[in-house]
Parts: structure tokens; C-alpha cells; sequence
């Protein structure tokens, strides 16, 4: 998963009633039923995959791995001919051909590398809204030791299916949701992202404020497990429905405003598309006007949250630092009781702001390691 967001996925999935959630490096262990591996996978707004662990054991020799491949009941989770990925990792071990080790595994499942060609091919790609084309196994060897896992999610999470148009430098889903669960928005409040690109963090707003899980009308790889249970899924699949009822009933006469606005018109463009997809653009006001625009909006203060250009200049225009400044003395006269979220891969020239903007996350996007700093106009 992206670093940094263990915590908030460890969240998740407590109020989810996975109590027994321990944060790992990289990652969130904890045990679950089939219902809640399920529904783990339909909820989890910030992960990245759902794994689970089908094996654990020593091997000094390919012998020795072979022979305790043998021992997993592979036919409960892997379909038998169809393509199958295993990605391996070594470290510190005897066995140190990641190649050869998944070789190894191929042979004793018989499920057979998906051909280069193919893979290099677009047509082959995972499509989060169809049911995926290649099994993940997930393999790790650490000083010996073998951990085996399978993946239960088939496209990453982050891949809602809505986001088809982007912008530049375009937002995953899964740090968006961060960004509002780490700044603490309360979904009843206003949210203003004046720099919105493709409307990312304005749409999983909405469908955090709407109840609605960011997983629905996407397919999961445990729906094609021999041991998948679909009655067990349907039931999952309509305590969402009851959930986003219930939040439906709550809302009724609550205007949440809920805003994405951007100077560039292309980004008007793609968020108003991906909102549809969505189906969401209706709890959407977007706007395009620049961030000198800034105007509160709804009852009472809000957030404003957003993901500011990255580097020295902006679109060959004024200093980031500028940006910046401009951005602070807005917020400061135009929005008094708000507070401001930002994004940025340098937390120093964020101070030109002028705000008193904290640190609520440090993580990576697009291998920019960035941190997330919120504070009061």
C-alpha cells in the first residue's frame, strides 16, 4: 500500500469491526471472515489490495519449496490452466532468483504465465469493472522464510472505475480518500478544492458524504475463487445499498456544498465526466475560476482541501511560492473560520501561506514524497 496510510487503513477497518487490525510496514494485518474479506474489499477507501496469507514456511532449496508448494490446497483459490502472476520478492535468503522461484510455482499449480505479449497488450489490461484476467499470488522470502498470499481484489482499490478522464499530474483515489479522512473533514460541512485537476478529492467527497462504498460496480478477483461464497457477497453487497439509504434518510434537507473548481478548462472537462461516472455530479457545484476566486460556500465554515502543482513554476507561470502566498492571503480574507489542507512536496515554501499549517500526513504520490499540512485562516 502507499506508505504513510497504514494508520488511516488500520481505521478503516476498525470501524468496519476488524478490531484485531495491527499495523505492519508497508501494510495491515489482520484476520477476517469471508464476509469481512468481502466487504474489507468493497469499503476500503485508502489500501491499495486485500492479500491473503494461504501459507508460511522454511526453504533453503527449490526442492524444499516445491515440496511444500504441493502441501497448499491450491484448487481452493487458484483456477486450474488460467493464467496466474507470481510476483516475488527475496531478501537475505538461499533462494534468490525471484524467476526461478516462480517458475518453480507455475509448475506445481499448473497455472501458466500470462504470454509477454499479452500482457504488453492494452486489451489485456485488469479492468476494474470486469472480472480480472490473471490470478495474483503474492510470494515473499525473507531469510528462508516463505510467505505465501493470494490476492483478493484483482485491480488495485484505488481503481474506483469512474476516473477515465484525467488531468496533469492526476490524484490516485485511495490518497484523496486520505486526505479528507487524515484533515478530518466532516462530511456535513463545505469542501472547496480550487486547484480540483480531475476532480479527484471533490468526488470521493461526495461519495464519502453519500455512504456510498468506493468499490461498488467494480469486480473483485475473490468472485472468481473456487471457495467464493455468493450469497455471502449479495448479502454484502445489500448492507452497502441499506448504508447508503440510511445516509440518503440523514441528508434529507442538508445542502452539503461540496465544490471543485480549477482555472483550466480541460479540468472542468474531465471532472464533470468523471463525477457522471461517479454518479455523483449532482452533489457537485464545478466551477472554473482561479483561486483568487475563492468564496465561502453552504452554512456555516468548511474545508478547503487540494493537491497544488508540484516544482518551481506553475504552467510556465509565477513561482509555486507565489502560489502559495496568494493562495494563504485569499483564504485569510475570504474565508474566515475555514480551514486549509494542502498537498505539498516542500513544507517550507508552504509557509508563505502565511496560515498555521500543521503536518497530518507524510506519504508519496507519484514517487514525490509529500506531506499533507492542514491549519486555520
Amino acid at each position: 500500500m502507499t506508505p504513510g496510510l497504514e494508520e488511516l487503513t488500520a481505521a478503516e477497518l476498525g470501524a468496519l469491526g476488524l478490531k484485531s487490525a495491527r499495523v505492519t510496514t508497508g501494510g495491515v494485518r489482520f484476520t477476517a471472515t469471508s464476509r469481512q474479506l468481502y466487504a474489507a474489499n468493497l469499503w476500503l477507501r485508502t489500501a491499495t489490495r486485500v492479500v491473503v496469507r494461504i501459507a508460511h514456511f522454511e526453504a533453503r532449496s527449490f526442492a524444499a519449496l516445491e515440496a511444500e508448494a504441493e502441501a497448499i490446497d491450491w484448487d481452493a483459490w487458484l483456477i486450474e490452466g488460467r493464467p496466474a502472476r507470481f510476483r516475488v520478492s527475496s531478501t537475505g535468503s538461499k533462494l534468490q532468483h525471484t524467476g526461478a522461484i516462480a517458475e518453480r510455482l507455475h509448475r506445481v499449480t499448473g497455472c501458466p504465465p500470462m504470454d509477454k505479449a499479452e500482457r504488453l497488450d492494452p486489451a489485456f489490461e485488469v479492468d476494474p469493472l470486469e472480472t480480472p484476467l490473471e490470478q495474483l499470488v503474492v510470494v515473499r522470502v525473507v531469510h528462508d522464510e516463505v510467505t505465501i498470499s493470494i490476492d483478493s481484489s484483482g485491480a488495485p482499490l484505488y481503481q474506483r472505475g469512474w476516473r477515465q478522464d484525467v488531468a496533469k499530474a492526476p490524484l490516485r483515489e485511495s490518497l484523496a480518500a486520505a486526505l479528507l479522512l487524515a484533515a478530518e473533514w466532516d462530511p456535513v460541512s463545505p469542501l472547496i478544492d480550487p486547484m480540483c485537476g480531475s476532480g479527484t478529492i471533490a468526488i470521493e467527497a461526495a461519495l464519502l458524504a453519500r455512504g456510498l462504498a468506493p468499490g461498488r460496480g467494480r469486480a473483485f478477483a475473490f468472485a472468481d475463487w473456487p471457495v467464493f461464497e455468493p450469497g455471502t457477497w449479495a448479502s454484502v453487497i445489500e448492507q452497502a445499498r441499506q448504508v447508503e439509504q440510511d445516509h440518503q434518510h440523514e441528508r434529507t434537507g442538508t445542502d452539503v456544498a461540496i465544490v471543485a473548481s480549477d482555472r483550466d478548462g480541460g479540468a472542468i472537462q474531465a471532472t464533470m465526466a468523471n463525477a457522471d461516472r461517479a454518479g455523483v455530479a449532482g452533489d457537485l457545484e464545478i466551477w472554473q475560476r482561479s483561486v483568487s476566486d475563492l468564496a465561502p460556500v453552504g452554512s456555516g465554515p468548511g474545508l478547503v482541501l487540494s493537491n497544488p502543482p508540484y516544482g518551481r513554476r506553475v504552467r510556465g507561470g509565477p513561482d509555486v511560492r507565489d502560489l502559495y502566498a496568494r493562495l494563504g492571503a485569499v483564504a485569510k480574507a475570504q474565508l474566515p473560520g475555514w480551514r486549509v489542507g494542502l498537498l505539498v512536496d516542500d513544507a517550507a515554501a508552504a509557509r508563505r501561506t502565511g496560515l498555521r499549517l500543521a503536518d497530518r500526513l507524510r506519504t508519496t504520490n507519484g514517487g514525490i514524497p509529500v506531506h499533507l499540512l492542514v491549519g486555520p485562516t
